[in-house]
C-alpha cells in the first residue's frame, strides 16, 4: 500500500494555499514548517463533509473532543484520561498560554529546555513571563543538574514558577524516558514548579519509541498536558486542542474563562475527533512511511553531506540536523535556502543551542526529501573558499 507521504505529486502540493507553500517562492523546496505533505485522511474528510451537508458549522459545544482523546490514550498509551478534568482551546500553544495564565503571573518565570519550539520563547515572553532556559545535554536529553538549579533560582523567595515541557521535544525529537518524566515530577513537587506538558507531538512516535503521558506518573497530579490531532494528522488549519489537568489541578483548569472555549473551531474538533476514532490505521501507515524517511535522510547525508551530524529522532517527524562542522555561520538554513533554494527553520530561532543548527521537516515524499538534500549539498560546494 502506498504510503500517504508519497500520494500526492509537487505540482498538487504546490497548489496548496497554506504558509508552507506560499511563504517562499515557488522554486524553493518547503521542508520547513511543521505541516506534512499528505491528503486528508479519508474518515477526516467524510466527518467534514458530513458536517457542511447538514449546515453544521456553529460553535463547538460538549465533550466529545475530550472522549475522543480519552479513547486514543486509553488504547495508544495505557492512559485513562477524566473528561472531567479536562477543557477544550483553540490550539496547543493557546491554550499553554491560558493554563500559564492560571498558575504564574507577570514576572514570574517560565522554563525551558533550548533548544525548542520557537513559539514557547514568542508566546510566553508576550505574556510578561520571563523565559529561562536550562538546555539540553549534547544528546538531546534533559540536563536535571541544569534543570534542578533553574528550578531552585526561579523560586527563591516564593515566587511562583511553570516548566514548560516538550513531550516529545521539538526540534530534537527526543522521547522522554519514564524515569526522566519521573524526575521531572519529583523535582517539580520538591520546588513548587508547575509542569505544562506539550504533548501534540505524542501521537508521532513510531514503533520501537514509547511516549508516556506525563500525566499518566502517579506523582505528576499537579501539572497539565496539551494535546490535539493536529501534527498526527496534518490538521493546523482545523483548529482545536484539549487542555487536561491532574487531580491536584483540577482547580485551577476550572478557573479557566468560559470564553476560551469559543476559540476551537467546530469543524476543527469534528475533524479531530474523527482522527482519533477513525483514522488510527492512516496514522499508522504515515508512521511507517516516516520511519522510511528518518533512515533515508541518515543515507543521504552521509552520501552528499557527511559534515552534518544526524541522529535520527525518536519522535515527531522534525530532523536537527548540526551543520557547525560545514561552516556556514550561526544560520546555515540561510545558505540552503539562498544557494539551494530549500527552506528549512534557522536553528538560532531555537534558542541556546541553535546556533549552526537548521531544523528540516521529514514528512514529505522521498523523491522530494532526496532532490531536498541533493540541493543543500550542491549550496555547500557553490561557496566561495
Amino acid at each position: 500500500m502506498e504510503s500517504p507521504l508519497s500520494s500526492l505529486t509537487l505540482d498538487q502540493l504546490r497548489q496548496r494555499t497554506s504558509i508552507k507553500w506560499r511563504y517562499h517562492p515557488a522554486d524553493v523546496l518547503p521542508l520547513w514548517v511543521a505541516e506534512m505533505d499528505v491528503p486528508v485522511a479519508e474518515p477526516i474528510s467524510r466527518a467534514i463533509t458530513d458536517a457542511l451537508a447538514l449546515g453544521d458549522t456553529g460553535y463547538p459545544a460538549g465533550t466529545d473532543y475530550a472522549e475522543a482523546v480519552a479513547e486514543f490514550a486509553q488504547k495508544r498509551w495505557g492512559w485513562t484520561v477524566d473528561v472531567s478534568r479536562t477543557a477544550i482551546v483553540p490550539d496547543v500553544m493557546l491554550g499553554i498560554v491560558e493554563v500559564l495564565k492560571l498558575v504564574t503571573s507577570p514576572g514570574d518565570a517560565v522554563i525551558v529546555n533550548s533548544p525548542v519550539y520557537t513559539p514557547f520563547y514568542q508566546f510566553v515572553r508576550h505574556m510578561d513571563r520571563l523565559v529561562v532556559e536550562s538546555p539540553l545535554t549534547d544528546d538531546y536529553r534533559i540536563d536535571f543538574d541544569s534543570l534542578s538549579q533553574a528550578f531552585e533560582r526561579v523560586t527563591a523567595g516564593g515566587r511562583r514558577a511553570a516548566y514548560l515541557l516538550c513531550s516529545p521535544h521539538n526540534p530534537t525529537g527526543t522521547v522522554h524516558r519514564l524515569d526522566e518524566l519521573a524526575t521531572v515530577a519529583e523535582l517539580a513537587a520538591q520546588h513548587g514548579v508547575r509542569v505544562v506538558a506539550d504533548e501534540i507531538h505524542s501521537p508521532v512516535v513510531p514503533a520501537g519509541a514509547t511516549h508516556i503521558p506525563y500525566l499518566s506518573l502517579p506523582n505528576a497530579q499537579d501539572g497539565f498536558a496539551l494535546l490535539s490531532a493536529s501534527k498526527g494528522w496534518s490538521l493546523a488549519g482545523l483548529k482545536a486542542a484539549l487542555a487536561v489537568a491532574g487531580s491536584g489541578a483540577a482547580g485551577d483548569l476550572a478557573r479557566m474563562p468560559e470564553e476560551v472555549s469559543h476559540g476551537p473551531s467546530h469543524l476543527g474538533v469534528i475533524a479531530h475527533s474523527a482522527a482519533l476514532r477513525e483514522g488510527v490505521d492512516w496514522l499508522d501507515e504515515v508512521l511507517t512511511g516516516l520511519d522510511h524517511n528518518r533512515l533515508l535522510l541518515g543515507d543521504l547525508l552521509a552520501e552528499h553531506l557527511p559534515g552534518v551530524r544526524y541522529q535520527p529522532p525518536k519522535g515527531t517527524y522534525l530532523a536537527w540536523l548540526d551543520c557547525r562542522a560545514l561552516d556556514l555561520g550561526d544560520d546555515p538554513a540561510a545558505v540552503f535556502l539562498e544557494r539551494g533554494r530549500v527552506a528549512l527553520n534557522a536553528g538560532p530561532t531555537f534558542g541556546t543551542g541553535g546556533a549552526g543548527y537548521a531544523r528540516l521537516n521529514l514528512a514529505t515524499s522521498p523523491a522530494v526529501l532526496t532532490e531536498a538534500v541533493r540541493r543543500m549539498a550542491a549550496s555547500v560546494r557553490k561557496l566561495p573558499h
